[in-house]
């Protein structure tokens, strides 16, 4: 089907949703280091973001601060859009979020983005002493005072764990049109209602798992009833889609590649839930389930081609109606080096397909062939005339 056909729109952007997930027997250092080296990778690339994400426990995600990333990373790339994927917002004073927000907004020259959410791990919220029953509504209280700083009003307001009396950034933002925000959204509509509510963009986490998948097309209209309750736009292009993939030559090598970290994420599995997984005694097994059923958290994962990984995205465009952005979902699916190479497929074959980048050279070559006769019967009259004026 056509790109820009009536049922659907494919994404034109590309990036990367960097929790990060790392197993437990690296060193802590290298991990961190080669994740900052793959941001730089994919702004070569040409990807368009890459979003970082937060968490302070259970060991495999250990980025406690987006922020510090962002700035490190922003010093070793030219163009490539870098997001909090997503601030915690109940962990943070909004004033305090804010302000680093922004000034990371002049460190990078435009270019950080802030994804906001409740938090994900319960031993997260446990630690701080917050209710993970209260977790959602402090994100809103939160995110109302975030973007009313960030678009540059005075904010005074009071809840029950925040207080912020004659509030404002000392900074503007770097570019007129301010910060880009959105806010991530996985089963429930609350994140859909929230974004909507302050007409900014919508993450959706759970694309890739069945019940998230399921409940697009209904986040969907939730996002569209709140922001036209809100006076606001709903844009397909401001939504995001996070799914994992593993790209290789063939979808054998893909699957063999995809061994050396399938079982790391098992073990993530069991450690939250506090159970022995049957699929996860070997990494045959465990690709079998994550490429069929899917895993909790993780959902069902693309592992094979480029083709492969184009045939996702367009019945992800079809099931949706269309989105702006997909965002692959960074995993141990492969040594580094093979990662690396599963970036540079999907660049290389994934995004022209999608973004239409060859539509003009194929429509150059379709003309040329149908013209060979008229073409090169006038090179032969041009050739048999040289030889004719060399006599």
């Amino acid at each position: 089907m056509d790109h820009q056909g009536p049922t659907r729109l494919l994404p034109t952007r590309f990036g990367t949703f960097l929790a990060p997930y790392h197993g437990l027997d690296g060193s802590p250092a290298l991990q961190l280091r080669r994740d900052l080296d793959l941001v730089r990778h994919l702004d070569t690339l040409g990807f368009d973001e890459a979003w970082i994400g937060e968490h302070h426990s259970a060991g495999y995600e250990t980025i406690a601060s987006p922020e510090v990333f962002i700035a490190a990373a922003a010093e070793h790339t030219r163009r490539i859009r870098l997001g909090t994927g997503v601030n915690s917002l109940p962990y943070h004073h909004p004033l305090i979020l804010a302000d680093r927000i922004r000034q990371l907004d002049h460190q990078t020259m435009g270019r950080v983005m802030l994804g906001a959410g409740p938090g994900q791990l319960a031993s997260d919220a446990f630690m701080m002493g917050i209710d993970p029953l209260r977790q959602r509504a402090m994100m809103a209280e939160a995110l109302e005072a975030v973007v009313r700083l960030l678009r540059g009003e005075t904010v005074t307001m009071r809840t029950d764990w925040f207080e912020l009396a004659e509030a404002r950034l000392q900074l503007g933002p770097f570019h007129p049109d301010g910060t880009e925000l959105a806010v991530a959204s996985t089963v429930s509509p609350s994140g859909s209602v929230q974004a909507g509510r302050h007409g900014i963009g919508l993450l959706s986490l759970a694309a890739a798992d069945p019940a998230g998948l399921a409940a697009l097309n209904g986040n969907w209209s939730a996002y569209e009833k709140s922001c036209a309750e809100h006076g606001h736009t709903a844009d397909r292009e401001a939504w995001r889609l996070v799914v994992p993939m593993h790209l290789a030559e063939t979808a054998a090598e893909a699957r063999a590649q995809a061994a050396y970290g399938v079982l790391h994420l098992v073990r993530y599995i069991e450690g939250l839930s506090d159970t022995t997984l049957p699929w996860g005694r070997t990494a045959e097994d465990a690709i079998e389930r994550w490429t069929g059923e899917g895993f909790p958290v993780f959902g069902v994962a693309t592992i094979g081609t480029p083709a492969d990984a184009v045939a996702r995205i367009e019945a992800l465009a079809e099931a949706s109606g269309g989105f702006g952005t997909l965002l692959l979902l960074d995993l141990p699916t492969g040594t580094p080096e093979a990662k690396r190479r599963s970036y540079e497929l999907f660049a290389e074959y994934v995004v022209p397909h999608c973004t239409g980048a060859n539509r003009g050279r194929e429509t150059s070559m379709a003309w040329a062939r149908a013209n060979s006769e008229r073409f090169l019967g006038a090179m032969r009259a041009a050739v048999e005339a040289a030889i004719g004026d060399a006599r």
